[in-house]
């Protein structure tokens, strides 16, 4: 699998995301756009094993704000069913059926989970911090490297992008979903009263 070419607008994406995590609050938008373009990358690169999980297909999403979820022990993967729905008619809606082909939703969402599963793994996590090259201690030559929070997220967005061949980052549908699903449930609440 190829790595896509990052669009300006999902880099764009990835930086506001980081800028939106709290400890970024205050951080250089420089910083925060080499980090996103590291875990991009990164993300675009990676080749997790296939490991044995168990899918559970479920409701609930648009409430909780999920279209799905890892849970490491047991490994299981939660899909809900009504997100990837509302997704997939989203995609409709903004026309954008060529940058995501029918079912690539569900596909999507994964290999996202999936990308996280691999994250949770000390050599790809400790992979990731350098490749983040965020130092919390240095000691002469040697570094000790710290979590970038948000930047998981990243790579997962960017690993489903790569290997569901998509057009567009997954990160660019999450966002104009969740921007969706808020402004549905502001315009429900004000016809209630």
């Amino acid at each position: 699998m190829s790595a896509p070419v990052i669009d300006a607008h999902d880099l764009d994406l990835a930086v506001s995301l980081l800028a939106g995590t709290p400890t970024h609050e205050d951080r250089d938008p420089e910083l925060l756009r080499r980090w996103a373009l590291a875990a991009t990358e990164f993300g675009s690169r990676m080749t997790p094993a296939a490991e044995p999980v168990r899918v559970v297909e479920r409701d609930g999403g648009l409430a909780a704000g999920l279209l799905a979820r890892y849970r490491s022990r047991p490994p299981v993967v939660e899909v809900y069913t009504d997100t990837v729905r509302r997704a997939e008619a989203l995609i409709d809606e903004r026309g954008w059926r060529d940058w995501y082909p029918q079912g690539s939703v569900r596909a999507a969402a994964l290999a996202h989970e999936q990308a996280h599963a691999w994250l949770h793994h000390a050599r790809v996590r400790a992979e990731f911090k350098r490749a983040l090259g965020h130092t919390a201690l240095r000691l002469g030559r040697r570094r000790l490297y710290a979590y970038v929070a948000g930047a998981d997220e990243l790579a997962a967005h960017a690993y489903a992008h790569t290997a569901c061949g998509l057009g567009r980052s997954p990160l660019l549908l999450t966002e104009a979903l969740g921007a969706a699903v808020s402004r549905e449930a502001a315009v429900s609440s004000e016809s209630e009263n």
